[in-house]
């Protein structure tokens, strides 16, 4: 899989699916598959079986699946929109993320 744009940490909103429109926290990128995992989107039902071992209860438990990359996109903090974040350099020879839309740094 290519480098991706988004990074973790990054406000993002999911562009397709249940939780269209929704906005979340990247908690991690999965490089290999293309995907990321949102705080608090796309929540799915696990059925988990009780382990006495581990003292842990059976039961169905509510967890975070992972969203595709192409279906999240990046909410920039000056305009609030969601957008595809470009890079350019600086004087410096420094590389920063900017919003396509109002051309404000990340």
């Amino acid at each position: 899989m290519n480098k991706t744009k988004i990074k973790q940490n990054d406000k993002v909103m999911i562009i397709s699916g249940k939780d269209k429109t929704k906005i979340g926290k990247v908690l991690k990128i999965y490089h290999n598959k293309g995907k990321v995992l949102v705080e608090g989107l796309n929540k799915i039902k696990k059925h988990v079986k009780p382990n006495p071992y581990k003292q842990e209860q059976g039961g169905i438990k509510d967890a975070e699946a992972p969203v595709h990359i192409s279906n999240v996109r990046v909410v920039c903090d000056a305009c609030a929109n969601p957008t595809k974040p470009a890079f350019r350099l600086t004087g410096d020879g420094e590389k920063v993320r900017f919003c396509k839309k109002c051309d404000e740094n990340f």
